[in-house]
Protein backbone atom coordinates (compact mmCIF):
# COMPACT_ATOMS: atom_id res chain seq x y z
CA UNK A 1 0.00 0.00 0.00
CA UNK A 2 1.50 3.46 -0.70
CA UNK A 3 1.85 5.88 2.05
CA UNK A 4 0.45 9.61 0.71
CA UNK A 5 2.29 12.39 1.47
CA UNK A 6 1.42 14.94 4.03
CA UNK A 7 2.22 18.71 3.91
CA UNK A 8 3.28 19.42 7.36
CA UNK A 9 4.43 22.40 7.08
CA UNK A 10 5.14 24.50 3.93
CA UNK A 11 8.83 23.25 4.06
CA UNK A 12 7.98 19.69 5.41
CA UNK A 13 6.10 16.56 4.39
CA UNK A 14 5.79 13.67 6.28
CA UNK A 15 4.13 10.17 5.31
CA UNK A 16 0.75 9.04 6.75
CA UNK A 17 1.70 7.63 10.29
CA UNK A 18 -0.13 4.91 12.23
CA UNK A 19 -4.09 4.48 12.29
CA UNK A 20 -3.52 0.88 11.29
CA UNK A 21 -6.60 -0.22 13.08
CA UNK A 22 -8.11 2.29 11.05
CA UNK A 23 -7.07 1.34 8.00
CA UNK A 24 -7.88 -2.22 8.90
CA UNK A 25 -11.45 -1.00 9.01
CA UNK A 26 -11.62 0.36 5.39
CA UNK A 27 -10.69 -2.83 4.12
CA UNK A 28 -13.50 -4.08 6.29
CA UNK A 29 -16.12 -1.47 4.74
CA UNK A 30 -14.04 -2.46 1.07
CA UNK A 31 -15.35 -6.39 1.60
CA UNK A 32 -18.85 -5.82 1.91
CA UNK A 33 -19.63 -2.31 1.20
CA UNK A 34 -21.53 -0.06 3.43
CA UNK A 35 -24.99 -0.82 4.06
CA UNK A 36 -25.33 3.01 5.55
CA UNK A 37 -23.05 5.86 4.87
CA UNK A 38 -20.14 6.46 7.83
CA UNK A 39 -20.24 9.98 9.09
CA UNK A 40 -17.32 10.48 11.39
CA UNK A 41 -16.56 13.07 13.75
CA UNK A 42 -13.99 13.85 15.87
CA UNK A 43 -11.85 16.64 16.91
CA UNK A 44 -10.46 19.31 14.31
CA UNK A 45 -6.90 18.68 13.92
CA UNK A 46 -7.10 14.97 14.83
CA UNK A 47 -6.05 12.92 11.47
CA UNK A 48 -9.63 12.56 9.89
CA UNK A 49 -8.25 14.28 6.62
CA UNK A 50 -5.34 12.08 6.53
CA UNK A 51 -7.11 9.28 7.36
CA UNK A 52 -9.49 9.97 3.79
CA UNK A 53 -6.88 10.00 1.79
CA UNK A 54 -5.11 7.02 3.35
CA UNK A 55 -8.28 5.43 2.80
CA UNK A 56 -8.95 6.50 -1.06
CA UNK A 57 -5.28 4.71 -1.80
CA UNK A 58 -6.19 1.38 -0.01
CA UNK A 59 -10.21 2.11 -2.33
CA UNK A 60 -8.50 2.19 -5.26
CA UNK A 61 -5.83 -0.47 -4.31
CA UNK A 62 -8.98 -2.63 -3.95
CA UNK A 63 -10.43 -2.30 -7.40
CA UNK A 64 -12.66 1.04 -6.26
CA UNK A 65 -13.16 4.20 -8.30
CA UNK A 66 -13.07 6.47 -6.10
CA UNK A 67 -15.06 10.17 -6.06
CA UNK A 68 -12.85 12.65 -3.27
CA UNK A 69 -14.15 15.91 -2.43
CA UNK A 70 -13.07 18.31 0.36
CA UNK A 71 -14.06 21.92 -0.58
CA UNK A 72 -12.05 23.58 2.08
CA UNK A 73 -9.01 22.51 0.67
CA UNK A 74 -10.01 22.69 -2.84
CA UNK A 75 -10.01 19.20 -3.63
CA UNK A 76 -12.51 17.68 -6.02
CA UNK A 77 -10.85 14.34 -7.25
CA UNK A 78 -12.57 11.64 -9.41
CA UNK A 79 -10.63 8.98 -10.45
CA UNK A 80 -13.20 6.20 -11.67
CA UNK A 81 -11.98 4.79 -15.05
CA UNK A 82 -14.75 5.98 -16.88
CA UNK A 83 -13.00 9.03 -18.47
CA UNK A 84 -16.40 11.06 -19.60
CA UNK A 85 -17.33 11.11 -15.73
CA UNK A 86 -14.00 12.23 -15.08
CA UNK A 87 -13.56 14.94 -17.97
CA UNK A 88 -16.54 16.46 -16.71
CA UNK A 89 -15.51 17.31 -12.92
CA UNK A 90 -12.33 18.72 -14.94
CA UNK A 91 -15.11 20.95 -16.95
CA UNK A 92 -16.53 22.17 -13.62
CA UNK A 93 -13.41 22.48 -11.35
CA UNK A 94 -12.52 25.54 -13.95
CA UNK A 95 -15.57 27.18 -13.25
CA UNK A 96 -15.04 27.12 -9.32
CA UNK A 97 -12.43 30.27 -8.53
CA UNK A 98 -12.92 29.15 -4.05
CA UNK A 99 -13.84 26.96 -1.82
CA UNK A 100 -17.30 27.99 -1.08
CA UNK A 101 -17.65 27.87 -4.78
CA UNK A 102 -16.65 24.56 -4.91
CA UNK A 103 -18.56 23.61 -1.73
CA UNK A 104 -21.97 24.29 -3.72
CA UNK A 105 -20.97 21.73 -5.78
CA UNK A 106 -21.65 18.74 -2.50
CA UNK A 107 -24.57 17.38 -4.60
CA UNK A 108 -22.85 16.72 -8.02
CA UNK A 109 -20.44 14.43 -5.72
CA UNK A 110 -23.76 12.24 -5.68
CA UNK A 111 -24.58 12.45 -9.49
CA UNK A 112 -21.07 11.50 -10.57
CA UNK A 113 -21.68 8.37 -8.55
CA UNK A 114 -24.85 7.44 -9.86
CA UNK A 115 -23.05 8.07 -13.58
CA UNK A 116 -20.21 5.95 -12.35
CA UNK A 117 -22.62 3.11 -11.65
CA UNK A 118 -25.22 3.53 -14.78
CA UNK A 119 -22.00 3.15 -16.87
CA UNK A 120 -20.81 0.29 -15.38
CA UNK A 121 -18.52 0.64 -12.85
CA UNK A 122 -19.13 -1.97 -10.30
CA UNK A 123 -16.93 -0.76 -7.11
CA UNK A 124 -17.19 3.05 -6.34
CA UNK A 125 -15.86 4.90 -3.00
CA UNK A 126 -17.64 8.40 -2.10
CA UNK A 127 -15.61 10.08 0.34
CA UNK A 128 -16.49 13.40 1.65
CA UNK A 129 -14.21 15.36 3.89
CA UNK A 130 -15.27 18.50 5.47
CA UNK A 131 -18.25 19.23 4.01
CA UNK A 132 -20.77 20.36 6.24
CA UNK A 133 -19.28 23.25 7.19
CA UNK A 134 -20.39 25.21 4.14
CA UNK A 135 -23.95 23.75 4.72
CA UNK A 136 -26.81 24.14 7.30
CA UNK A 137 -26.98 20.68 9.14
CA UNK A 138 -30.24 20.24 7.58
CA UNK A 139 -28.76 20.35 4.22
CA UNK A 140 -25.91 17.75 5.96
CA UNK A 141 -28.49 15.31 6.80
CA UNK A 142 -30.16 15.68 3.41
CA UNK A 143 -26.86 15.03 1.66
CA UNK A 144 -26.41 12.02 3.85
CA UNK A 145 -30.00 10.98 2.88
CA UNK A 146 -28.34 11.09 -0.77
CA UNK A 147 -25.78 9.04 -0.14
CA UNK A 148 -28.24 6.46 1.70
CA UNK A 149 -30.48 6.80 -1.90
CA UNK A 150 -26.92 6.54 -3.71
CA UNK A 151 -26.53 2.69 -1.72
CA UNK A 152 -30.47 1.40 -1.52
CA UNK A 153 -31.64 2.44 -4.46
CA UNK A 154 -29.04 2.89 -7.48
CA UNK A 155 -29.82 3.35 -11.00
CA UNK A 156 -28.21 0.09 -12.11
CA UNK A 157 -27.22 -2.99 -10.19
CA UNK A 158 -23.60 -2.77 -8.72
CA UNK A 159 -21.14 -4.98 -6.62
CA UNK A 160 -20.24 -2.42 -3.14
CA UNK A 161 -20.35 1.22 -2.50
CA UNK A 162 -18.61 2.35 -0.04
CA UNK A 163 -19.60 5.66 1.11
CA UNK A 164 -17.77 7.87 3.92
CA UNK A 165 -18.43 11.31 5.14
CA UNK A 166 -16.03 12.69 7.89
CA UNK A 167 -16.77 16.18 10.36
CA UNK A 168 -15.62 18.27 12.93
CA UNK A 169 -18.44 19.72 13.76
CA UNK A 170 -21.25 18.62 16.50
CA UNK A 171 -24.50 20.50 15.32
CA UNK A 172 -24.24 17.86 12.02
CA UNK A 173 -23.58 15.08 13.75
CA UNK A 174 -27.02 15.58 15.95
CA UNK A 175 -29.03 16.65 12.93
CA UNK A 176 -28.02 12.79 11.06
CA UNK A 177 -28.23 11.07 14.08
CA UNK A 178 -31.89 12.36 15.01
CA UNK A 179 -32.95 10.44 11.14
CA UNK A 180 -30.60 7.54 11.27
CA UNK A 181 -29.79 7.84 8.12
CA UNK A 182 -25.88 6.70 8.54
CA UNK A 183 -23.60 4.95 10.85
CA UNK A 184 -22.15 7.67 12.74
CA UNK A 185 -18.66 6.58 14.22
CA UNK A 186 -16.25 8.76 16.15
CA UNK A 187 -12.54 9.20 15.64
CA UNK A 188 -10.05 10.51 18.38
CA UNK A 189 -6.32 11.44 18.56
CA UNK A 190 -3.54 9.43 17.62
CA UNK A 191 -2.95 6.84 20.12
CA UNK A 192 0.34 7.68 22.08
CA UNK A 193 2.89 5.42 20.25
CA UNK A 194 1.90 6.72 16.96
CA UNK A 195 1.88 10.04 17.83
CA UNK A 196 5.59 9.65 18.72
CA UNK A 197 6.17 8.41 15.53
CA UNK A 198 5.04 11.51 13.99
CA UNK A 199 6.86 13.57 16.55
CA UNK A 200 9.97 11.71 16.55
CA UNK A 201 10.09 13.05 12.46
CA UNK A 202 10.43 16.08 13.27
CA UNK A 203 13.92 17.31 13.72
CA UNK A 204 15.90 19.07 16.52
CA UNK A 205 15.53 20.88 19.04
CA UNK A 206 12.53 19.86 20.60
CA UNK A 207 11.07 19.92 23.94
CA UNK A 208 10.66 16.65 24.99
CA UNK A 209 8.16 14.00 24.05
CA UNK A 210 6.43 13.83 27.21
CA UNK A 211 5.53 17.78 27.22
CA UNK A 212 4.17 17.95 24.07
CA UNK A 213 2.01 14.65 24.54
CA UNK A 214 0.54 16.55 27.56
CA UNK A 215 -0.36 19.73 25.49
CA UNK A 216 -1.45 18.06 22.53
CA UNK A 217 -3.23 14.73 23.75
CA UNK A 218 -2.25 13.23 20.52
CA UNK A 219 -3.50 15.65 18.09
CA UNK A 220 -0.85 16.30 14.99
CA UNK A 221 -2.75 19.40 14.22
CA UNK A 222 -1.44 20.91 17.59
CA UNK A 223 2.13 18.62 17.14
CA UNK A 224 1.92 21.04 13.48
CA UNK A 225 0.63 24.23 15.32
CA UNK A 226 3.36 24.20 18.29
CA UNK A 227 6.36 23.08 15.66
CA UNK A 228 5.06 26.53 13.50
CA UNK A 229 5.80 28.86 16.48
CA UNK A 230 9.05 27.10 17.35
CA UNK A 231 7.48 25.37 20.25
CA UNK A 232 6.63 28.30 22.14
CA UNK A 233 3.64 27.39 24.38
CA UNK A 234 2.04 31.00 25.12
CA UNK A 235 2.45 32.16 21.49
CA UNK A 236 0.07 28.97 20.47
CA UNK A 237 -2.32 29.53 23.52
CA UNK A 238 -2.75 33.26 22.15
CA UNK A 239 -3.17 32.27 18.66
CA UNK A 240 -6.38 29.88 20.38
CA UNK A 241 -7.60 32.32 22.24
CA UNK A 242 -8.14 34.71 19.40
CA UNK A 243 -8.61 32.01 17.00
CA UNK A 244 -11.58 30.41 19.20
CA UNK A 245 -13.25 33.39 20.34
CA UNK A 246 -12.47 32.96 23.78
CA UNK A 247 -13.01 36.91 24.90
CA UNK A 248 -13.46 37.88 28.49
CA UNK A 249 -17.47 38.55 28.03
CA UNK A 250 -17.58 35.03 26.88
CA UNK A 251 -15.03 33.34 30.30
CA UNK A 252 -17.20 36.61 32.33
CA UNK A 253 -20.82 35.07 31.84
CA UNK A 254 -19.95 31.45 31.97
CA UNK A 255 -16.91 31.76 34.88
CA UNK A 256 -18.36 29.11 36.77
CA UNK A 257 -19.43 26.54 34.73
CA UNK A 258 -16.03 26.87 32.46
CA UNK A 259 -13.39 26.72 36.23
CA UNK A 260 -15.36 23.17 36.80
CA UNK A 261 -15.02 21.99 33.27
CA UNK A 262 -11.10 22.93 33.09
CA UNK A 263 -10.98 20.43 36.17
CA UNK A 264 -13.43 17.76 35.25
CA UNK A 265 -15.39 18.01 31.46
CA UNK A 266 -18.02 15.51 32.89
CA UNK A 267 -19.10 18.15 35.05
CA UNK A 268 -20.56 19.85 31.90
CA UNK A 269 -22.70 16.54 31.50
CA UNK A 270 -24.95 18.01 34.22
CA UNK A 271 -28.58 18.96 33.64
CA UNK A 272 -28.17 22.18 35.59
CA UNK A 273 -25.63 23.21 32.59
CA UNK A 274 -27.34 25.83 30.03
CA UNK A 275 -27.54 24.51 26.89
CA UNK A 276 -26.36 27.61 25.49
CA UNK A 277 -22.89 26.95 26.79
CA UNK A 278 -22.77 23.53 25.64
CA UNK A 279 -23.70 25.00 22.15
CA UNK A 280 -21.51 27.67 22.58
CA UNK A 281 -18.52 25.23 23.01
CA UNK A 282 -19.19 23.11 20.44
CA UNK A 283 -19.60 26.00 17.55
CA UNK A 284 -15.93 27.03 19.08
CA UNK A 285 -15.21 23.58 18.69
CA UNK A 286 -13.86 23.05 21.86
CA UNK A 287 -15.18 20.21 23.12
CA UNK A 288 -16.97 16.81 21.80
CA UNK A 289 -19.91 16.45 23.90
CA UNK A 290 -22.44 13.00 24.27
CA UNK A 291 -18.80 10.57 23.69
CA UNK A 292 -19.54 7.79 21.95
CA UNK A 293 -19.17 4.83 24.65
CA UNK A 294 -16.09 3.10 24.26
CA UNK A 295 -16.84 -0.25 22.42
CA UNK A 296 -15.04 -0.76 19.37
CA UNK A 297 -17.71 -0.57 16.59
CA UNK A 298 -18.37 2.88 17.88
CA UNK A 299 -15.16 4.19 16.80
CA UNK A 300 -12.72 4.34 13.35
CA UNK A 301 -9.36 3.30 15.19
CA UNK A 302 -8.69 3.73 18.90
CA UNK A 303 -10.97 4.71 21.51
CA UNK A 304 -9.78 7.11 23.72
CA UNK A 305 -9.92 6.08 27.88
CA UNK A 306 -13.14 6.23 29.98
CA UNK A 307 -11.78 8.72 31.58
CA UNK A 308 -8.05 11.08 31.41
CA UNK A 309 -8.13 14.16 33.62
CA UNK A 310 -4.53 15.00 32.92
CA UNK A 311 -6.08 15.05 29.06
CA UNK A 312 -9.32 16.37 29.77
CA UNK A 313 -11.28 13.30 28.48
CA UNK A 314 -14.72 12.70 30.31
CA UNK A 315 -16.77 9.85 29.73
CA UNK A 316 -19.48 11.83 28.61
CA UNK A 317 -17.72 15.41 27.55
CA UNK A 318 -13.74 15.98 26.49
CA UNK A 319 -12.00 19.06 25.69
CA UNK A 320 -10.90 18.04 21.90
CA UNK A 321 -7.24 18.42 22.93
CA UNK A 322 -5.70 19.40 26.22
CA UNK A 323 -4.37 22.83 24.93
CA UNK A 324 -7.79 24.40 24.38
CA UNK A 325 -8.51 23.57 28.37
CA UNK A 326 -5.34 25.39 28.62
CA UNK A 327 -6.17 28.50 26.76
CA UNK A 328 -9.49 28.87 28.39
CA UNK A 329 -7.39 28.46 32.15
CA UNK A 330 -4.99 31.14 30.92
CA UNK A 331 -7.99 33.13 30.69
CA UNK A 332 -9.59 32.20 33.27
CA UNK A 333 -6.65 33.62 35.29
CA UNK A 334 -6.65 36.80 33.86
Amino acid sequence: MRRVKLSFTPDFEVEFTDREKALKQVYEFAERGTAYPIVVFGPEGCGKTAWLKQSAEVLKDLGYGVIYFNPLRREFLVEVGVRSVEERVQELLKQVSSEHGLAKLIWSVIDFARDTIRLGRGRVAVLVDDAFQFTTTYNAALFVKGLLELIEHPVERYERVVAIAVTSEGFSRREVGRHRWAEIRAMWNMRKEGFKELYDKLPSPKPPFEDVWRLSGGNPDILRKLYGVRWDVNSALTTIIEDKGITPNFINKWRSWLEKAVEDPDNLWSPEVPEELIDELMRKNLIIYNMHSRFEFRWVDEPPPEKDLELGIGRYVAWQTPIYREAVKKILKK
